[in-house]
């Protein structure tokens, strides 16, 4: 745990706080990917990363190339986080690979459900979306604003709503 802590969380904090402060252009998401990408489990080319972003055990999320996320979104990488390559984040999102459960009538210490979180090749989550743990996305794959993915969604459709969906088929 020490270990993760010293080559991987500190220094994406330091990354991140450092570079927060700088606007959201094409050079600034840039430079934010490159710096943090090296705090990852495993990261492609071009990574680029918008302001207020939390990587929570970075040393799981593994994130492949071209991939954009933006300003606010939170990575809870308790188990792995795969995520394909030329993936688009809308902001505010939280994709959580662990789940809370219950333990004497209650949610504060009842043991985490982890489980791993898999979003495919070319998809596009939109805005205030929630992931939860366990869930594939597959490749292609348009999750509505402001939705919350509680099942697996196949390549190619559009999921949306609360909990998520399929809404139709994009072929």
């Amino acid at each position: 745990m020490a270990v993760n802590n010293f080559r991987y969380a500190w220094p994406m904090h330091m990354v991140l706080l450092l570079t927060n402060w700088l606007p959201d252009n094409v050079f600034v998401l840039r430079l934010r990917g490159f710096l943090a990408s090296p705090f990852l489990g495993s990261c492609g080319k071009n990574l680029r990363i918008g302001r207020d972003i939390t990587f929570y055990n970075s040393q799981n999320i593994h994130i492949g190339s071209n991939v954009y996320i933006a300003k606010g979104n939170w990575f809870n990488g308790s188990s792995k986080i795969s995520i394909g390559d030329e993936v688009i984040f809308g902001p505010y999102s939280v994709v959580s690979a662990s789940n809370h459960t219950m333990l004497n009538d209650s949610f504060r210490y009842g043991p985490p459900m982890r489980k791993p979180i898999t979003i495919g090749a070319g998809s596009w989550i939109a805005g205030n979306c929630s992931i939860t743990a366990g869930v594939t996305i597959g490749k292609g794959v348009l999750i509505a604003g402001s939705s919350a993915v509680t099942k697996d969604i196949p390549d190619f459709h559009m999921a949306g709503g609360v909990p998520a969906n399929i809404i139709k088929s994009l072929n």
